[in-house]
């Protein structure tokens, strides 16, 4: 097979490498644009994984490559003065012009021949010459753009400024990442050592301070001199160095993540940053290059057909690259963003990075570095006022005014749909006090509604009749008695979504008969075959407010501990908040200020009614999942706020359900990152949802200052003891079992202590 590869650089050289291992008599030929010892970065990454890959894949450059690396197993963050360094991450830098080197050494050996500073002109030329045609050339790929319409490539520019510099300072103790204050804001610097000379030092920041800092205007030398002086106390005196031709324009870039719908045309095939790229701040861009090139070789050799071995090429690799992609997205945007984590205590800033791409989690980083992550609990617990406390983050107590919880675990709010004529039920006894004795500090009850009228469904429970009180009083008067678990009501009117069918039969869809007339704040039908709401005018607005404060009435006279607003998902108050459903043209519609008029007039009236010693939430809904045609964003932040402001304590943030034109994006603690924002943006305690279902999610989001609390909802459907089971599985001790069932408890830390499943994924 008559071989080309545009594209001189690892991908394309270890392609060549790899092919012509299992092919010593293809005709492999490499063109490069540059000179052999070109180069425009400094080192590369590699992690233990990566290099096991390569020694079975070619066990004579990797031993090369090992000859040459400088290998380390911690990271150092430095914030302003305070340095803090985690162990057990294993990872090696190496120069990129002695990789190179080394692998332009291997493929000549192997009879790979090249051409140095040779320009690909005719694609078509070289397409129509060759059997296969391997364009490796990089994230600005000349292939990539001639054959857009096939390849169909997403370029995503990112918003941070960077510049790729070296540096002859030391970092070989550690991966280093360096953030300073400047008079224009912050800027930072990745550093790590690749030879015994000589480390990269990527200097990064925010397109707004790079811009006031002047960066724009500068020459190469004034740039260099400016970062010199920014890390004078890090760089011990050594220069900066740029091996870039011009610092002031292609020097300094905003990372482009590449990723292409199909990653090959007729006998064309895409490979390395040329398909997909991930941020260099996880250093993955090398081991996607480098493991898709085995791939790829592998499957050119074995598959009947260049088709056959693209299309499987494409399918294997495309997931790998995925999920690097989003691990690299989050990482990318944990920078973007890290002026809102700045404020943290060092120790928890240093969580927030390790764990920022979600690949580390914190069981992980127990096995990277017990001693690190025990002393980094211990710090979460003496926040909390539990000194002395060695326990994971979700066993720290916490305090919203008078209100104590034993943890930081939630039971969320689950529709049951068993209630009849808006009364609760044994069902709901039975279900709530089994969820209260499981171990959780706090339990919500279901979206309670306030009217016949205000229920979703016919089977939802209201608060708005001296049964419903009476029955409600009931469950609080076990639970406090029984456990030491807090109830919060949940109170709230459907608008639009209402007269629906149970959630079992055909979910959001009208009723198949006896229908009631739903209200919202415009004629905008919930969907398709629903009828249109009524418009509410002033004095059903003021009717409505009215039953939202005697409902509250009722929930402190039945002995709940919290109250929260329901102003999300699509029902009444939300449909005020979004203008996906807010069309209203006067007081009550247009700008974010008049869209929260009314709900911010229905909270204060119940907060004046609620005690004044116990704690009020709202749940919001922090995006539409509709770009900027809904909220979004700063919106969401701003929402939040104007609650705080009219006397919320926490918000719980989630997300959608307002409109049926929503696209979410699903995954592991999927709505986490709007919890995190509203907290560290807006400085105000917050409740994460979201696919929440592991003791790691709950304590990573905790120890990262992503929210106060942790809601979980279908993993308390499963287990009602889902919290005192993460106790048992954790080695915890100290969690409370109700007394008649510590023989359980028992038999459970036995089982843990000899490592057998518990159902609890830890």
């Amino acid at each position: 097979m008559k071989t080309v590869c545009i594209g001189g650089g690892p991908s394309g050289l270890y392609f060549a490498i790899s092919l012509k291992l299992r092919q010593p008599e293809a005709e492999v030929l490499v063109i490069e644009r540059n000179k052999p010892d070109d180069t425009f970065g400094w080192g590369v990454v590699l992690s233990d994984e990566t290099l096991d890959n390569l020694a079975v894949n070619d066990p004579k450059s990797a031993a090369a490559i090992r000859e040459h690396f400088a290998y380390w197993d911690d990271i150092k963050v430095v914030k302003e003065d305070v340095a803090i360094t985690s162990s057990g991450h294993g990872f090696c830098g190496l120069g990129r012009k002695q990789m190179l080197l080394m692998l332009q050494e291997r493929a000549r050996e192997l009879g790979v021949e090249m051409r140095f500073e040779t320009e690909v002109d005719d694609l078509d030329a070289l397409k129509a010459e060759y059997d296969l045609v391997v364009a490796a050339d990089g994230i600005n790929s000349k292939t990539r753009t001639r054959y857009a319409e096939a390849f169909k490539p997403e370029i995503d520019t990112r918003a941070c400024k960077f510049v790729w510099l070296g540096t002859h300072a030391k970092f070989d103790d550690a991966f280093t990442f360096i953030f300073k204050k400047t008079d224009h804001g912050w800027v930072w610097a990745h550093a790590y050592q690749f030879d015994a000379d000589t480390a990269t030092f990527i200097v990064e920041c925010a397109e707004d301070t790079w811009r006031a800092i002047g960066f724009d205007t500068m020459s190469q030398d004034e740039s260099i001199a400016t970062c010199e002086r920014i890390f004078a106390d890090h760089l011990g005196g050594n220069p900066l160095i740029s091996n870039a031709k011009h610092l002031r324009g292609s020097a300094w870039l905003n990372f482009n993540r590449v990723l292409c719908e199909k990653w090959h045309h007729e006998n064309v095939v895409l490979l390395g940053d040329a398909s997909a790229t991930a941020h260099f701040s996880i250093g993955s861009g090398t081991k996607l290059a480098l493991e898709s090139a085995i791939a790829l070789a592998e499957l050119v050799s074995t598959k009947p057909t260049l088709e056959q071995a693209f299309e499987t090429y494409q399918e294997d690799r495309r997931l790998d690259v995925l999920r690097l992609q989003s691990a690299a997205r989050n990482s990318t945007e944990w920078f973007e963003d890290v002026e809102r984590y700045l404020h943290l205590d060092p120790v928890q800033f240093n969580y927030s990075l390790l764990t920022r791409s979600q690949r580390i989690s914190h069981e992980n980083l127990r096995m990277r570095d017990p001693e690190w992550l025990k002393s980094a609990e211990e710090w979460f617990q003496a926040q909390a006022g539990a000194n002395g406390k060695h326990r994971a983050p979700m066993f720290a107590p916490f305090r919203l005014r008078d209100m104590a919880l034993k943890n930081r675990v939630v039971v969320s709010p689950m529709a049951q749909y068993k209630a009849v004529d808006g009364c609760p039920t044994d069902w709901h006894f039975t279900h709530y006090a089994e969820r209260a004795k499981g171990g959780a500090g706090l339990v919500y009850v279901e979206m309670t509604c306030v009217s016949p009228e205000g229920r979703i469904t016919p089977g939802c429970p209201g608060l708005y009749a001296p049964e419903h009180e009476a029955a409600w009083k009931r469950l609080t008067g076990f639970v406090h008695a029984e456990t030491d678990a807090k109830l919060c009501m949940q109170i709230g009117h459907s608008g639009r979504k209402g007269s629906t069918q149970l959630g079992w039969e055909e979910m959001d869809a009208p009723l198949k008969d006896g229908n009631w007339q739903t209200v919202s704040a415009s004629d905008l039908p919930w969907a398709e075959g629903h009828a249109k709401p009524r418009v509410l005018d002033r004095a059903e607005m003021d009717a409505i407010r009215d039953q939202f404060v005697a409902a509250t009435e009722m929930a402190d006279r039945a002995g709940f501990d919290m109250v929260e607003l329901h102003a999300a998902h699509g029902y009444l108050l939300s449909s005020f908040i979004s203008p996906m459903s807010n069309t209203r043209s006067d007081e009550y519609g247009g700008s974010l200020e008049n869209r929260m008029r009314y709900p911010l007039e229905v909270f204060r009236a119940m907060r004046a009614a609620w005690p004044e010693g116990k704690p009020m939430s709202v749940r919001i809904s922090a995006t539409d999942w509709v770009g900027d045609r809904g909220v979004e964003g700063e919106e969401a932040v701003a929402i939040a706020a104007m609650f705080r402001e009219a006397g919320v304590d926490i918000v719980d943030v989630s997300a959608g359900q307002t409109s049926t034109e929503a696209r979410p994006v699903y995954g592991r603690m999927f709505q986490t990152p709007f919890s995190d924002r509203i907290r560290n943006e807006g400085g105000m305690p917050t409740m994460a949802v979201g696919n929440i279902y592991e003791p790691d999610h709950v304590n990573s989001i905790l120890m990262a200052g992503r929210a106060d609390l942790v809601c979980l909802a279908r993993p308390h459907l499963a287990d009602p003891y889902w919290t005192l089971h993460a106790a048992a599985a954790l080695g915890d001790e100290e969690a409370a079992w109700p007394l008649p069932y510590l023989p359980g408890r028992d038999q459970m830390r036995r089982l843990a202590e000899r490592g057998e499943g518990l159902g609890i994924r830890v």
